[in-house]
């Protein structure tokens, strides 16, 4: 009964209509709400991004519950300089590199990205299922850094600010990874004939 009479009387929290960031201050305070609606809107996208850099399924587990572990008790340390989202998916980076460091023959080196639909518009012959193929082998030939930087953009929808905030690097960094990234692949795919037909 004290605490109801503490809250105005209009107040309703509703998660499912707050941004990530009330989400974040609501978590802040100890709110399960929020949390769970937090977890409901990027529980397989930060699950998703772990696995695309561990290729192994009960590592990305691991690794999303961690995440989601530092969000419930510090999520008060998330001020606001980015977007929520590019914040989650930097706690997860930031776990598979140090699972890296501490297994030092893996690497993202094997990714599986798969950014068929985004990169490759052009071709109409192949079947879906061909042509993914054919981008994801593509997409290995790609240093892992340029490969990474595709995935934030394609995969993942954020901007080169999130991403320099993601990888922890300037922003000219991000511009000049992307563009070279995004050439090499058009000349790998060209050269594997995927861009020019039809």
């Amino acid at each position: 009964m004290q605490a109801e009479r503490t809250m105005p009387r209009n107040f309703i929290f509703d998660p499912s209509s707050s941004t990530d960031e009330e989400l974040l201050r609501h978590i802040t305070r100890g709110n399960s709400l929020a949390f769970n609606c937090l977890y409901e809107r990027y529980g397989q996208r930060l699950y998703a991004y772990a696995l695309r850099l561990t290729e192994n399924p009960a590592q990305a587990e691991d690794i999303l519950q961690e995440c989601m572990l530092i969000v419930w008790r510090k999520s008060a340390t998330y001020r606001g300089e980015g977007s929520a989202k590019a914040w989650l998916l930097s706690i997860i980076r930031n776990k598979c590199m140090q699972l890296f460091r501490q297994k030092p023959t893996e690497s993202i080196e094997g990714s599986d990205l798969d950014f068929a639909d985004e990169a490759i518009s052009m071709e109409k012959d192949l079947s879906q299922q061909d042509e993914r193929s054919r981008v994801r082998e593509a997409l290995q030939r790609l240093s892992p850094e340029h490969r990474e930087v595709l995935e934030l953009v394609f995969y993942q929808g954020l901007n080169q600010k999130e991403i320099a905030q993601v990888c922890r690097c300037p922003l000219g960094t991000v511009k000049s990874r992307l563009s070279y990234a995004r050439q090499q692949l058009r000349g790998i795919l060209t050269r594997d004939g995927l861009d020019n037909k039809g």
